[in-house]
């Protein structure tokens, strides 16, 4: 368990070297925070030293299992409830345990989880419990269908949930604009691409028993303020990785991070599905080259989850953060400088 004194009080946006990481005895990352039965529970990637030389397809980001923590309250304690699922437990993966998300339905708990399998590709796991902090029992599979990394779980108002997924570079949507896999694809597209539409997080209708998708990935595309595809050159503003959705009122809040230009940024739409058009940036750089968050509602107030390297000083080892998330009148979200 970790003390209260890990955790500051989301105070607003401008105690930003007051606030101090939630978790100070292991390295996280990446988190995705759900309220379950009045509480908050947080499912980061958990970051380790694995002495893997840096890439620009994240080979030094080699993590090999989850823990699960759970909040009262966002100024309390933070309880580490120990390893949730391990690689080894994982029939199919090969290596590095990404970015993972959680959803609840019909009383099972479920944890979305990209990994690479045995022939280094990577896919959307999952893995279920019948408690919020596992531990989880992975499937045999990865879901049919997927690929890539940054799974999440989106479930409407309606009930029907809907995961988001993708990231280019070490996340390898690249390789999949064909509908195949093309190993040759590093980064993205590659040069003389810059004018072309950018490429799109994927989004997909989840089945009933929240195992498999439903119908097959479409884009989640974002338009520009004159109803135009961003373009792949547009990096300020492109898609990348971490995609996250939630709901206010009535409008759907598609946001991601632009990977190499570190911004957290958002669009709007109208549909789970999109198009979502672009408004704006949630969060300005952080320490450490990659940036990561979700958005919750507790108590009455939205918060932001996100992470950076200011323990570490070192890319590869993350602690994850708490702050809330500042509206307009209008719905815009306040920027954040970190």
């Amino acid at each position: 368990m970790l003390s209260g004194a890990c955790v500051h009080p989301a105070t607003g946006q401008n105690a930003s070297s007051t606030i101090r990481p939630l978790v100070t005895d292991l390295f996280t990352a990446d988190p995705s925070a759900h309220v379950f039965n009045g509480k908050i529970y947080i499912y980061p990637s958990h970051d380790i030293e694995a002495n893997v030389a840096q890439d620009d397809e994240g080979g030094h980001f080699n993590m090999r299992d989850y823990h699960v923590y759970s909040m009262d309250h966002v100024n309390g304690k933070v309880t580490d409830h120990g390893v949730a699922l391990d690689l080894k437990d994982i029939p199919w993966a090969g290596r590095q345990l990404w970015a993972p998300d959680a959803a609840f339905r019909n009383g099972t708990y479920y944890l979305y989880f990209p990994a690479k399998d045995k022939s280094d590709v990577f896919r959307i796991g999952v893995a279920t419990s019948k408690s919020p902090t596992g531990p989880f029992k992975a499937q045999p599979e990865p879901i049919p269908g997927s690929y890539s990394i940054d799974p999440a779980v989106f479930t409407d108002t309606d009930g029907t949930s809907y995961m988001y997924l993708g990231g280019i570079w070490g996340g390898q949507l690249q390789r999949w604009h064909t509908g195949k896999y093309d190993k040759s694809l590093s980064t993205d597209l590659g040069k003389g691409h810059e004018n072309e539409p950018a490429l799109n997080a994927k989004v997909v209708r989840m089945s009933k028993d929240m195992l498999s998708f439903d119908e097959p990935l479409r884009d989640a595309q974002i338009l520009d303020e004159n109803g135009k595809p961003l373009l792949a050159g547009d990096t300020d503003r492109r898609f990348f990785e971490g995609a996250w959705m939630h709901k206010y009122n009535g409008k759907y809040y598609f946001s991601y991070s632009t990977g190499d230009t570190h911004l957290l940024c958002y669009a709007e739409g109208n549909s789970p599905y999109g198009p979502f058009t672009y408004k704006g940036v949630i969060m300005k750089p952080v320490e450490g080259w990659t940036t990561h968050h979700s958005i919750v509602e507790f108590q009455g107030k939205w918060y932001i989850f996100y992470h950076d390297a200011a323990l570490s000083g070192k890319t590869h080892l993350r602690n994850i953060k708490v702050r809330e998330l500042v509206r307009e009148k209008d719905g815009s979200i306040r920027t954040i400088e970190p």
